[in-house]
């Protein structure tokens, strides 16, 4: 079985997150992310987050940090998720590839459908940023 490795930033602000939609013709299409993309030979999963982000939602990050890893097999497919968590950026993230995003209060993601190696992550948001 396949193994890909995912750089995954999830962009913070305030009590909110930034979120995009997978195209329809993509593994998990049509389920809402965390914006990132694979790790490519020769650079670190932190590289690969940064770059990652500056092309898909136009963002220069400027501190993060790993919130967690996740090894996750699909039927198909065996994905490591490095999640980090982009505290300070600079510019405003926006769908650069086309695809449709938004901001969402972190306590209400559970209303989108994620993929199935994303339920973890899920949990460790609400419970690094629950509020109240």
């Amino acid at each position: 079985m396949k193994q890909v490795d995912i750089a995954i930033g999830i962009i913070v602000k305030g009590e909110q997150t930034f979120i995009c939609l997978r195209p329809d013709n993509t593994h998990q299409g049509g389920k809402w992310e965390f914006p990132g993309g694979k790790v490519e030979r020769g650079e670190t999963p932190q590289q690969a987050m940064i770059r990652e982000l500056h092309e898909e939602v136009g963002i220069q990050v400027q501190a993060s940090f790993l919130l967690q890893n996740i090894d996750f097999k699909y039927p198909d497919k065996h994905v490591i998720l490095h999640v980090f968590v982009v505290e300070e950026f600079s510019g405003e993230p926006t769908g650069m590839e086309g695809q449709q995003s938004t901001w969402k209060v972190i306590d209400e993601l559970q209303d989108k459908d994620f993929p199935q190696a994303n339920v973890a992550i899920l949990e460790s948001l609400k419970a690094k940023y629950k509020h109240g």
